[in-house]
């Protein structure tokens, strides 16, 4: 496996594209309210990014021969779990919603997702949002030079018990491309897999679900759902690995 090592430049460009990343998020976390549609975030999302000289990384994205990506984010309600589209349907009171954004600045791709509550919600998706952000985090103090990749996903799974692990999807090194080597599975066994060098770049996006973790694609040919119907929770931040320790490049202020 060929991981890519950033330079100190390529870092610090990194960094930049990271701060447009968490600064539109902030934006579009701060406009979901029952009403708005997923159309209205992505427009919101676009404008922003171009104010800040960066460009949307997933529009046009097509990997594997999947039909270009429409939008600048994913937008993926309740049982949706990644890579919704964003269209007309409004949000609603005690609906949850992941919104994945990537952002591109100066070649370098930042990559982050976060899933917010739609005024109230049930307790338990309540407990699902926490459980699956305590995990990323989990995940994110285990990335450090000389731990391996098990860590990070053991760390990872260990916050997603009583929960359905979903297993098809998980993080990924980035870059220069969005999707890199790396891939880093939200389960796995501690001490095992890649050592961790500084220089790495990754993005750690655990997902969990209410029930079965078992997925399926619909027919538009991106949004991923729960099988059963269940609610869903994603989380995603790009993280630096670096001699002090991990840097979270899309950190919210």
């Amino acid at each position: 496996m060929s991981v890519e090592l950033k330079t100190p430049e390529a870092l610090e460009v990194m960094r930049q594209a990271g701060r447009i990343n968490s600064e539109v998020r902030a934006l579009l976390i701060e406009a979901v309210r029952p009403g708005v549609t997923g159309l209205e975030l992505d427009r919101l999302a676009k404008q922003a990014i171009a104010e800040r000289g960066g460009e949307p990384t997933f529009v046009g994205y097509a990997p594997m021969g999947k039909p270009p990506y429409p939008g600048a984010i994913c937008y993926s309600v309740n049982e949706h779990l990644v890579h919704g589209i964003p269209g007309k349907r409004a949000l609603q009171e005690g609906d949850i919603v992941s919104i994945d954004l990537g952002v591109t600045y100066h070649g370098y791709v930042s990559d982050a997702a976060t899933t917010v509550a739609v005024g109230t919600v049930s307790p338990e998706a309540r407990r699902l949002l926490e459980s699956t952000q305590r995990a990323l985090w989990a995940g994110i103090e285990a990335a450090r030079p000389g731990n391996r990749l098990g860590d990070v996903s053991a760390a990872i799974g260990a916050c997603g018990k009583g929960y359905g692990i979903v297993q098809g999807y998980g993080g990924h090194g980035v870059g220069r491309q969005m999707h890199m080597d790396p891939h880093i599975p939200n389960y796995g066994r501690a001490g095992t897999g890649l050592k961790l060098m500084a220089g790495m770049v990754i993005a750690l996006e655990p997902m969990f679900a209410l029930g079965s973790p078992a997925t399926e694609e619909t027919d538009d040919g991106w949004t991923v759902v729960m099988s059963d119907g269940s609610l869903s929770a994603h989380f995603e931040e790009t993280v630096a690995i670096t001699a002090q320790g991990p840097e979270v490049l899309t950190r919210i202020a």
